[in-house]
């Protein structure tokens, strides 16, 4: 199969969906893909979840089904399962967001060091990943990105953070599993990116365990990599580097704009895709000292990747690359990638119906919002759609 029709193979990217998921992807894409809808559904959602009607059926025989895996990890298993025989692995995702208090950050720990136990037990689960506000407070990362002295109180919490990462590093470490540090807003960043390279240092001395997030949307973080592999090489640690484009857009720009700062965020759409590209091939061609994530929609990304790799001779199941996408979505770019020997991964996203629902709602409105994106999902349901019939 010639590179650039890899992705056009129904066949094989919906071989796990039956006749009736491949209707209900397709109801669900169409609604999508108009703009208006999204809105009005997302305020009545909203609405609904706030004001405790019965809607909770409802949303999980649809959207939800679709994007997450359960509502638990033991409600996963089946999704896993089927996926891995495809050799596409999974990667728990927690989604469940806002938390403040020192008990849900305790009850975060003990279900991402759960989760650890359970990829441990299994081929099929070789990553973890959490978000940094998952153990700590969003208000004490601002305040250290900010290079604010905390209070004594505040500064036991942040211990108390610390000690939760080096928790959830060690146990992986121990396990050999990898997990992966999800990338937030850029105001509170420079805490979370300080506190992962720490992990780096103390966990990845033989190879990448722990991983940051690069979120290339973002015009300085080329920069930053290039300072922390001079680092990681003069300190002897490796990097592990998921890369993704990046999902607070609006909010970045809004906020920099009340501000009056220059906005973090790349300038055109067609700049964060350079921005990406030269990303992944920075990475790809440090492949010895940088492992990657590659967590992308974009099919010309996945083909600069493969070509990059066949340059380069990188072997195709070289643990130092993977590939991502979110449960739901994408399924010709991880099934197709998976069937060509590529190391895939799916993004599969759990938890109570009503905490799920902020990361749902934000996968509605991010699909509105990539242009083509919808369309793309739409066109390919509809191929696999006419060669069942025929």
């Amino acid at each position: 199969m010639s590179k650039n029709t890899l992705f056009n193979n129904t066949k094989t990217a919906f071989s796990l969906k039956s006749d009736s998921q491949l209707e209900r992807a397709y109801f669900l894409f169409k609604m999508i893909s108009k703009e208006p809808l999204v809105r009005i559904g997302t305020a009545v959602t909203k609405f609904a979840i706030n004001a405790s009607l019965p809607v909770e059926g409802l949303i999980r025989s649809t959207v939800f089904d679709h994007f997450c895996g359960g509502v638990n990890e033991e409600d996963c298993l089946p999704a896993i399962e089927k996926m891995y025989t495809k050799g596409v692995s999974s990667v728990l995702d927690y989604s469940v967001e806002g938390k403040e208090s020192e008990a849900q950050f305790d009850d975060a720990l003990k279900k991402i060091l759960k989760i650890v136990d359970f990829c441990d037990e299994r081929d099929s689960m070789p990553i973890v990943v959490f978000k940094p506000t998952a153990f700590g407070r969003f208000y004490l990362y601002e305040k250290k990105s900010e290079g604010i002295q905390l209070s004594p109180e505040e500064q036991e919490e942040w211990d108390r953070v610390v000690e939760r990462f080096h928790n959830v590093c060690r146990a992986s470490k121990e396990k050999d599993v990898e997990v992966l540090i999800d990338g937030e807003e850029s105001w509170m960043q420079t805490a979370a990116d300080d506190l992962v390279e720490d992990m780096m240092r103390a966990y990845n001395t033989e190879k990448a365990i722990v991983y940051n997030t690069l979120q290339l949307y973002r015009w300085d973080r080329l920069d930053y990599l290039k300072e922390l592999h001079k680092r990681a090489k003069a300190n002897n640690f490796k990097i592990g580097m998921k890369i993704v484009r990046g999902a607070y857009m609006e909010k970045e720009r809004a906020r920099a704009e009340e501000m009056s700062y220059a906005s973090p965020i790349c300038e055109t759409k067609a700049i964060t895709d350079d921005n990406f590209n030269n990303g992944l091939t920075y990475i790809l061609k440090n492949n010895l000292d940088i492992s990657i994530f590659i967590g992308t929609h974009n099919e010309h990304s996945c083909y600069l990747a493969i070509s990059i790799m066949k340059e380069l001779s990188i072997s195709k199941s070289d643990n130092n690359v993977w590939f991502g996408q979110l449960y739901g979505m994408s399924d010709h770019i991880s099934f197709n990638l998976a069937e060509q020997g590529y190391n895939v991964a799916k993004y599969l996203p759990f938890g109570p119906v009503k905490d799920v629902m902020p990361y749902l709602i934000r996968r509605a409105e991010e699909n509105t919002s990539v242009a083509g994106q919808t369309n793309r999902e739409l066109e390919l349901i509809k191929t696999e759609r006419k060669r069942r019939k025929l």
